[in-house]
């Protein structure tokens, strides 16, 4: 398969993705997002595993470009602040639906 015939194979899935994924998020009703969301958290918390896993790896082969490095490491700490953000919103979320207490 040519470079071409594989990037838009590539992009196909990719935009199939997205319409699928906003298919589905807009038929979920408003009680089940933050359970939604808590999962979603969880899920972008084992791609950060993955994407520090490959970043040990690019720094351990050493033939590596600057350049891949520098992204690598960006990717991992954006991913981080994408992970820790969503738990820090949701926790935001379910403290909406918590009963304020009466102070006598």
């Amino acid at each position: 398969m040519t470079d071409v015939g594989h990037l838009i194979q590539l992009l196909t899935v990719l935009l199939l993705a997205v319409f699928v994924g906003f298919e589905v998020i807009s038929k979920v009703p408003t009680t089940l997002h933050t359970p939604l969301m808590s999962a979603t958290n969880a899920i972008h918390g084992i791609v950060l595993a993955g994407a520090i896993v490959v970043t040990v790896a690019l720094f351990g082969g050493g033939g590596n470009n600057a350049l891949v490095t520098v992204l690598a490491i960006v990717a991992v700490t954006l991913g981080a602040i994408n992970v820790f953000g969503g738990f820090a919103v949701t926790e935001r979320m379910l403290q909406m639906f918590r009963r304020k207490e009466n102070k006598p």
